[in-house]
């Protein structure tokens, strides 16, 4: 009996479309975000809540670019091109607008173990945070409440401290880092994880990440996939192994070198990258580019390397 082969299935051809960037033509895909369009050209447009491997939340404000015709500033994130769309990246409006979203994140988080391109970023837009005086006393975040947000005092500059979260032996959680980015939240929930042990709570001000009802993680729904960890940029959270090596002085990335090998606990081939300082392995991450991971990993591939140094 012959059989007919199925015909193979249509490629979709995405057209072109052409705008303008800073003053050059540039052609890109139908479909592609004014950010991948900017990259594409080697033109650098910083952000801090958008990572490739999740949907654009828009949140952060640090990438808007200005676009004719526009009334605000736009999100390059998740704004699409459009044939005929003339954008600037680096006009004074739009450094004006970063130099303040950075400056009042840096006078209100803890930035120290972000990374150095986001302190590259405060001194290339001369962002000041010191200027709103001196950081506030820390308050309870875990129990405020809706609409009684506590003025800071006068001449202070309020800010998101709270005591570093440590209830399990896998990963710390020191919120006074986080900036809101909702990269944690995106990558427990639909994004990747689907556990949604994570959500915001609170308003306004009072907004932070926490779990359902302020639970302690071992009560929660966390499952300790630590994708939250792979994608959270400022290093609220953060290995054990790391926050203790960084308490103690001891954390140095120029001694540690990374390798690449495959997660030798079930046959799916996720690929980890093992972070080695001193002959010990002191975090796990995963690629973003890998097409099993996605830079996704489980319990045991996050965390299940201690058996290799006992």
């Amino acid at each position: 009996m012959n059989t007919v082969a199925p015909a193979p299935a249509p490629v979709a051809l995405r057209r072109s479309v052409e705008l303008t960037v800073d003053g050059d033509p540039v052609i890109a895909p139908e479909g592609t975000t004014i950010l991948q369009a900017c990259r594409a050209r080697g033109i650098e447009v910083p952000t801090l809540c958008y990572l490739e491997t999740l949907a654009p939340v828009n949140v952060c404000r640090v990438c808007v670019v200005e676009v004719d015709g526009s009334r605000a500033l736009v999100p390059s994130c998740s704004r699409p091109v459009a044939a005929g769309m003339v954008v600037r990246t680096d006009s004074e409006r739009v450094r004006t607008s970063r130099r303040m979203v950075l400056e009042l994140l840096a006078s209100s988080v803890d930035l120290s173990t972000a990374g150095s391109d986001v302190h590259r970023w405060i001194e290339q837009y001369g962002a000041r945070p010191e200027r709103h005086g001196p950081a506030a006393r820390a308050a309870d975040r875990d129990h405020a409440h809706a609409g009684h947000h506590e003025a800071p005092a006068v001449g202070a500059a309020a800010t998101v401290a709270q005591p570093v979260k440590r209830d399990n032996d896998q990963y710390v959680r020191d919120y006074a880092k986080c900036i809101l980015c909702y990269k944690c939240v995106e990558a427990c929930g639909e994004e990747a994880q689907n556990t949604f042990a994570i959500a915001v709570a609170g308003r306004g001000f009072d907004a932070r990440i926490s779990t359902e009802f302020d639970a302690a993680l071992p009560d929660s729904a966390c499952v300790y996939c630590g994708n939250c960890i792979g994608v959270c940029p400022t290093g609220a959270l953060m290995f054990v192994s790391e926050h203790d090596l960084r308490a103690r002085g001891d954390w140095d990335e120029s001694r540690q070198e990374v390798t690449r090998t495959v997660c030798p606990y079930c046959g799916v081939g996720c690929n980890l990258e093992l972070h080695v300082q001193d002959n010990r392995i002191v975090k796990v991450t995963s690629p973003l580019d890998h097409d099993v991971t996605s830079g996704n990993l489980c319990v045991k591939g996050r965390f299940g390397f201690e058996f290799a140094q006992e």
